[in-house]
Order: structure tokens, then C-alpha cells, then sequence
């Protein structure tokens, strides 16, 4: 094989039996999103710099994993990183959108950064997201559906909840600071990652005195209820984050899914964007330890790049290539294949063709035999593609007017009438 023929580290090809497993998960991901009244649409990849870059989009550290490029005329322009932006570009580019804009979107997006199971350099994102919602009633709207999403893919998820005003409020509540608040979540949004530890000294290095952050960390292991007993007056922010969540767990109650989730002062969710309630989806077990969906809230992004308009929004995204890493991990893959039905011509391809026109016409997935090649390899073909039924179509078949349908998988067989184009379709999807 030519050393030209490889792929960049974190960048893969699916092969059939691979990529059907994708499929399924995008046609479930699919029909939950139009179930809950989300409607496609579709953003260019290449981007200008500056607006991936800008203090609206992603921040200092998502922009370290940008791939940049130059085009001829000397624009700096960027791939995407993810959907969110282009999305807020969209709203702000067509002011006529009827509000809430509910929308969906399921495309490639690139981060030059490091590989491990689940996050590679190139993956798919599969975003739904509602522009001008200023309720509550939203956020329910997309946790319901998340749990459903899984509940479909058959995978054991817990979503992990919090809310950006929450953890700003903690954070004032532990002594430290206003100014570092911002150094504190970012650091915090690491926890998983590198521990209560390594947290620790990191923030140490701004000067957080060591009985402060041992006050944050306990505030974090305290349960919402004694939370709330601690609020007091005087910390607006953490008063609100503490009455979004109050209100949302009554509808989660009202929706039947708060066993699903979990209570997580902590998560930061690493953009600067979120505003408010931010969660992501984790599996309950296997390997696979990376968030395989997240969201939030974020009501500034898309006013400020719409010349001042107030545009609240709430958004989240399910990463295909993680849930794929996930199924593929618990051998769900889908070992079927498109092709329902196999036609050999037997030197009478005109009537073989005729045939396997007539059957698609019934919504037959068909396909023929392009090889000149003995029979028995032929069926070999068939067995190792799993296509579940087999036409030999030979001279002797024509001329009789009657042809036979082989089930390759119970060794049993049909007999119809050449032209009796119903009658094998509803054999064959019996």
C-alpha cells in the first residue's frame, strides 16, 4: 500500500457495516428532533477567523484547537469547531425568523487537539437548539427529549445539571473573589479530568487561599437542599441560579424523568457563552468516560452579533462519533446490510433487469449480480454481505414464466410467477 494512502490522526473512514450504525443513530437523533417541532437546516463549514475567534464564540481555550487557513485572496478564515456559532450567525443574518427559531443541524466540525476514544480531530455534531425562548419550559424541552434520544438507543445515560449562575454564586459564596471567577470555572471545568487536586493548585497560583477552596469543595458535596439553606441574602447570583433549578426540577418531576438526573454544582460546561442551566450526558457504564451529549442555556451570543437584539437561547449537542464509540464498545453494531434481495442473471440479464425494476418499483432494495463469476460464488457473496434472499434468473426460469425466492437465512424457498412483482415483495417482507 502507498504511504499516501492513511489518514490523519483522529480523522477515520466507516466502512458499510460502520457506518450503518452511524446512520441509525442520526435517523433516531432525527425523528426526536422533529418530534419536539425542530426543523433542518444547513451552515457553511469554512468560516471567517474573526468569527470564530471573537469574544462571542468560544473563548481562549477552544480557540488553541482551531484549524486556521488562508484562502487566495488572503482572508483569514477558520473550519468550524462547532455548530453554535454559525447557528447564532444564522439568526443574526436573517432578523424575519419567526421566534422561537427551533432548529436542528447535523454536520462535520474539526478541533486540532488531542485524541482519545470519543473525540477525534474530525467528527460529526448533531445540534438542536431554540433562539428567542426566555422560559424554563425549554430547557425541559430539550432534557425530555435527551432522555428519550437514549431510551431509543438503548443506552443507560444520567445527565448531569447545574447552572452557570449557581456555580458563580458558589464560588462568591466560598470567599473568593469576583474578579477571579472566571479563572475559578475553568479550572473547575477540569475536575473530571485532573481532580480535586489538581484544581486545587492550580488555583492556588492566583492567590485563593487554601480554607477558601477547601469551602468551594464543600459547597459542591453539599446537597441542593442544605445549598439552598446557605444562600442567605446579599448573593444575587447564586439566589437565582438556585430558583432556575428549583423551578426545573418541579417540571422534570411533572415530565417522569428526574431519575435521570443528577444534581452536579460543579459543571461548568467550558464555553463562556452559557448564561444559565448547562448539563451533559455521561454513560452510567463501559468505557467510554467522555460527556456523549451537552447543552445549555446562552442569551447573549446571538444578540450581541445581532446589532443589540435581546435573543435568549438555549441549545445542546449529541456527538455522533462518541455514541458510535459507545455502541460499538457494547457490540450493537448493526451487522445487517440495505440490500434486501440478490439477483443472479444466468446469461439472461434483459429479464433480469426487467425484473429487478419491477420489484424496486414494489420499494424493493435490490441489487444485481455485476460479476461474471460461478454461482456458488455468487451465493458466497450474498451470505457474506447478509442479503437475505437470492434470484437465480436462468434460461429454463424465463421460459417457464416461474421463478424461485431463496431465504438464505432459513434455507427455504418461494415459488412466483415471473411478472408477480407483489407477491415477492410481500414475501420477502414478511
Amino acid at each position: 500500500m502507498s504511504d499516501l494512502a492513511r489518514n490523519i490522526k483522529g480523522a477515520f473512514d466507516y466502512l458499510p457495516e460502520r457506518q450503518r450504525v452511524r446512520r441509525d443513530i442520526t435517523k433516531i437523533l432525527t425523528e426526536c428532533f422533529e418530534k419536539y417541532g425542530f426543523s433542518p437546516v444547513e451552515t457553511p463549514i469554512i468560516n471567517y477567523l474573526d468569527l470564530l475567534a471573537s469574544k462571542y464564540a468560544g473563548g481562549a481555550e477552544i480557540l488553541k484547537e482551531v484549524y486556521a487557513l488562508t484562502d487566495q485572496g488572503g482572508r483569514d478564515l477558520a473550519l468550524r469547531y462547532d455548530l453554535t456559532v454559525p447557528l447564532c450567525k444564522l439568526v443574526a443574518m436573517n432578523p424575519q425568523l419567526t421566534m422561537p427559531f427551533k432548529r436542528y443541524e447535523i454536520g462535520h466540525v474539526f478541533r486540532n487537539g488531542p485524541v482519545k476514544s470519543g473525540r477525534n480531530r474530525e467528527f460529526t455534531q448533531c445540534d438542536v437548539d431554540m433562539a428567542g425562548a426566555d422560559s424554563l419550559t425549554a430547557e425541559v424541552e430539550f432534557l425530555t427529549m435527551t432522555v428519550e434520544v437514549f431510551q431509543r438507543l438503548e443506552l443507560p445515560i444520567r445527565i448531569e445539571l447545574s447552572s452557570r449562575k449557581l456555580l458563580s454564586g458558589i464560588i462568591l459564596l466560598a470567599g473568593i473573589p469576583e474578579e477571579l471567577t472566571a479563572a475559578v470555572i475553568t479550572s473547575v471545568d477540569k475536575l473530571k479530568k485532573i481532580g480535586r487536586k489538581g484544581v486545587a493548585d492550580e488555583l492556588s497560583e492566583t492567590g485563593i487561599e487554601p480554607e477558601r477552596l477547601d469551602r468551594l469543595f464543600d459547597l459542591f458535596a453539599m446537597p441542593f437542599d442544605q445549598l439552598c439553606t446557605e444562600a442567605g441574602e446579599g448573593n444575587d447570583l447564586l439566589n437565582a441560579g438556585i430558583a432556575d433549578l428549583k423551578e426545573l426540577y418541579g417540571m422534570l418531576d411533572a415530565a417522569g424523568i428526574t431519575d435521570s438526573i443528577v444534581y452536579a454544582p460543579h459543571l461548568a460546561r467550558g464555553l463562556d457563552i452559557y448564561t444559565g442551566c448547562v448539563w451533559e450526558v455521561f454513560m452510567t457504564e463501559g468505557g467510554v468516560t467522555s460527556s456523549i451529549g451537552a447543552g445549555g442555556r446562552y442569551d447573549n451570543i446571538i444578540g450581541k452579533l445581532s446589532g443589540g437584539r435581546d435573543i435568549p437561547a438555549v441549545g445542546m449537542t449529541f456527538g455522533l462519533d462518541v455514541i458510535y464509540a459507545v455502541l460499538i464498545e457494547r457490540g450493537q453494531a448493526n451487522k445487517g446490510t440495505e440490500t434486501e434481495l440478490f439477483i443472479v442473471p444466468m446469461g439472461t440479464e434483459n429479464a433480469s433487469v426487467a425484473l429487478a425494476m419491477g420489484l424496486r418499483r414494489e420499494g424493493l432494495r435490490v441489487t444485481l449480480e455485476t460479476v461474471k463469476r460461478k454461482m456458488k460464488k455468487s451465493l458466497d457473496y450474498a451470505n457474506k454481505e447478509n442479503i437475505p434472499y437470492v434470484i437465480i434468473l436462468g434460461g429454463n426460469e424465463v421460459e417457464a414464466g416461474r421463478i424461485t425466492v431463496k431465504d438464505m437465512a432459513n434455507h427455504t424457498s418461494e415459488e412466483f410467477a415471473l411478472t408477480d412483482y407483489a407477491g415477492m415483495a410481500a414475501y420477502i417482507r414478511k
